[in-house]
């Protein structure tokens, strides 16, 4: 079962960060482009499984554009709206695993992949998804979380254009790697080393120093978690035995 939900997960964040670009967000209000979201969940879902005629999948696009569908037309914009929704998307991915668990087991993957690569997929799926969620959805994230301490001069204002939400990606991925390879002290090094390259450009201004802090404790956060998440997840596939099929 876990391969199925992994496979489903990986479909979720690629259609929902990846395939969902800012247009499609802005326009969701519309029915066509409400529908077009929902066939690439579909779509997404099908290619990661292998299974092109299932019902749990068409079941799984329904369910995906009724809470879209819920959280576009109810307003609920915030970030507490965003945690929900993604909340509850997990649990319907979870409630298709169970229902099907073999979706993975019986798709063309399985059935057309040699080892070493068809034991491998779940893992780089696993890894992909961890990924997706630790920068780009952690990017929407912290957007929506600091609408609520806005400052009428942002301190990126007079730097690169994108140059902070740039920097928050790059600090994200860092921390996902680092986790994942085992080097989580290193993260106290990447704290440092922002910090001191932050510190021109906000000393003396107390509401521009909160803004950072909080932007950058909360990015750290929601990486940390997901690379520990994932890594978690990762613990409860069978370990690959490349060496073993490739000597």
């Amino acid at each position: 079962m876990v391969e199925t939900l992994i496979a489903l997960l990986f479909a979720h964040t690629v259609a929902d960060f990846v395939l969902q670009p800012n247009w499609m967000v802005t326009r969701k209000r519309h029915p066509g482009v409400l529908l077009l979201h929902g066939s690439l969940v579909l779509l997404t879902a099908q290619i990661t499984t292998g299974q092109f005629a299932a019902l749990p999948l068409l079941t799984l696009a329904l369910l995906h554009l009724m809470i879209d569908s819920v959280k576009t037309y109810g307003g609920f914009t915030g970030l507490t709206g965003f945690l929900i929704d993604q909340a509850t998307h997990l649990v319907v991915l979870a409630g298709v695993a169970l229902w099907s668990p073999s979706l993975w087991d019986t798709g063309l993957w399985t059935a057309r992949l040699p080892d070493p690569m068809g034991a491998a997929l779940p893992h780089l799926f696993t890894v992909g998804a961890g990924a997706i969620l630790a920068i780009r959805a952690g990017g929407f994230a912290i957007q929506l979380l600091m609408q609520g301490h806005a400052l009428s001069d942002k301190p990126e204002d007079n730097g690169l254009p994108g140059g902070g939400a740039t920097i928050g990606h790059l600090e994200r991925a860092l921390i996902f790697l680092l986790v994942l390879a085992g080097q989580i002290a290193g993260i106290g090094f990447l704290v440092a080393a922002k910090s001191i390259l932050r510190f021109g450009t906000i000393s003396g201004d107390r509401k521009a120093t909160e803004y950072v802090i909080i932007g950058t404790l909360f990015s750290f956060g929601w990486a940390l978690l997901i690379a520990l998440g994932t890594q978690s997840l990762l613990a409860t596939l069978p370990p690959l035995e490349i060496t073993a099929q490739w000597p």
